[in-house]
């Protein structure tokens, strides 16, 4: 019993002894290794965690991945996916939520067990088939409803790239959140549904099919994906008829929407609630007619215009929040950033330094153009900083106004409006919603020469191009469209509608800070 006893008390002084050095057992040559911890702290932990007496804290583990994380991320970034931030956009209840949903469990983001709860939650709700759905739309009003209300956010991988879903809602009362998801994309997948009648509705006037592909075409996304859903539904039943019709109303909307069809636009058939065509081409059996690639292959092979990480730095706000520090999110649109690097805040002109910066969930050392990320700065604090600020660099920042020139291209006025000076909007410009109003407009332009028209303009009507001078009430962060296009196109909405898409033509030199 006494031996028994000793032995127990010389494991607790070991244990003890091992948490004070914070390291295992005190060896001679882990006495030496010690000595020279500082200089090497990365390569001492992986030297001890290859002992096997040596049991790490689990929080020391974890910081060690990280470092790990670092380094694969920044010192090889020849090996990194590109990344490509893809919005799912498209009428309420054309399966967007659904679709990416199944594209995250097929690509092992979500487990079956998790999905298996989603069914039971959806079946107690009498809505069996919105399980899918529920991997997107995470809050209770968006499950018990079935409408996406924020734009839902999630990452997955395909053999080359790395992809951010951004979920955008589908209902017209929530256009303007959509139009933050869709400033943030590259890559747009139009959801269309099949089935009888559901594409009729959002595609007749009113729907949001036709809103969406203006504002994504507008908000810049370049390329777009038109997958016809729900083709297993009984009215449909994977009938190339069906298939054909719609690609056929949609292609001339798509043109004069100021697609290239051909370079731009690539159609599909899919099925988001079972799957089919998303991860793996549709079995011949199921669909004879369809040879083409599916959504996996089409997204990893699509080609976007390059950024320059190499330009000025340019950040629009999307958000911000504490975390022991002032963190903000956004969309990196130009440039690079790195820890330790000193930015402006426009347009408060704060001077601030670069803490930390996140991409996805890894801490990076530095990360480049078209990146989502979360950066943590110094010198600002949290409550100072509005969505739609811009975070920018310091040599050359970004243009303040608060009026600019701007070519616009009116969709729709209401009630048969007319356009004249004195017309009020909301304007939305990268994550910036502002009230505006038109002061002065100045030329006509002609729509078949595109040169503008000699005769003085008063006002313009439903279908007119027009440059026109816009005055916002507080200052924001734009540029020519001609210099950083995602930071100078631009739409104007008004009771729920969009009225009008254009681009900034000039900065007025009154409202900029000499950049």
């Amino acid at each position: 019993m006494d031996i028994e006893e000793e032995i127990q008390s010389s494991i607790r002084s070991l244990e003890l002894d091992a948490a004070e050095d914070d390291v295992g057992i005190a060896t001679e040559d882990v006495k030496e290794e010690l000595a020279s911890f500082d200089k090497e702290a990365v390569k001492e932990d992986v030297q001890i965690n290859s002992q096997p007496a040596v049991m790490e804290p689990k929080g020391k583990t974890k910081e060690m991945k990280v470092s790990e994380e670092v380094v694969e991320l920044n010192e090889t970034p020849e090996n990194r996916k590109r990344h490509l931030n893809v919005v799912f956009i498209g009428h309420v209840d054309a399966g967007k939520s659904t679709t990416g949903g199944q594209i995250l469990f097929l690509s092992g983001q979500v487990d079956d067990r998790t999905i298996q709860k989603y069914e039971k939650e959806a079946k107690d709700k009498s809505r069996e088939s919105w399980y899918m759905a529920y991997v997107m739309d995470t809050n209770e009003e968006e499950r018990v409803k079935g409408k996406t209300v924020e734009v839902g956010r999630a990452h997955f991988e395909t053999e080359n790239t790395r992809f951010t879903i951004l979920d955008a809602p589908g209902h017209k009362s929530y256009v303007p959140n959509m139009i933050s998801g869709a400033s943030q994309a590259d890559v747009g997948v139009l959801v269309i549904s099949a089935r009888k009648g559901e594409f009729e509705t959002g595609y007749e006037r009113g729907g949001q099919t036709r809103e969406h592909v203006l504002l994504a075409k507008t908000l810049g996304v370049s390329k777009l994906v038109v997958v016809v859903n729900k083709m297993d539904d009984p009215t449909v039943g994977w009938s190339k008829e069906r298939y054909d019709e719609i690609e056929s109303k949609m292609v001339p909307f798509l043109k004069s929407s100021g697609y290239n069809v051909k370079k731009d636009v690539q159609f599909l058939p899919m099925s988001g609630l079972i799957g089919t065509n998303i991860k793996t081409r549709v079995d011949r059996s199921v669909c004879p007619w369809w040879d083409g690639p599916c959504l996996f292959e089409v997204l990893d092979t699509i080609e976007i215009p390059l950024r320059d990480p190499k330009g000025p730095f340019r950040m629009p706000i999307l958000d911000k929040f504490k975390d022991m520090g002032t963190v903000v999110m956004g969309k990196i649109e130009s440039g690079s950033v790195r820890e330790g690097d000193s930015l402006l805040v426009m347009p408060n002109k704060v001077q601030v330094k670069v803490i930390s910066v996140h991409c996805d969930e890894n801490k990076v050392r530095g990360a480049g153009p078209g990146e989502n990320v979360r950066i943590k700065l110094s010198g600002i604090e949290e409550e100072d900083i509005l969505s739609g600020f811009v975070l920018s660099s310091v040599e050359k920042p970004v243009g303040v106004v608060s009026e600019f020139d701007a070519q616009l291209q009116i969709i729709e006025l209401l009630d048969n409006a007319i356009f004249t000076a004195g017309y009020k909007a909301v304007l939305h410009i990268h994550s910036v919603v502002e009230e505006c109003e038109i002061v002065k407009l100045l030329q006509q332009i002609d729509p078949k020469t595109k040169k503008p028209m000699k005769k003085k303009v008063l006002f313009v009507k439903n279908g007119a191009i027009v440059v026109c001078r816009v005055q916002v009430n507080n200052l924001i962060c734009i540029e020519k469209f001609s210099e950083f296009p995602q930071l100078g196109r631009f739409t104007l909405r008004t009771e729920g509608k969009t009225v009008a898409v254009g681009k900034v033509a000039g900065l007025l030199p009154s409202g900029t800070t000499g950049a």
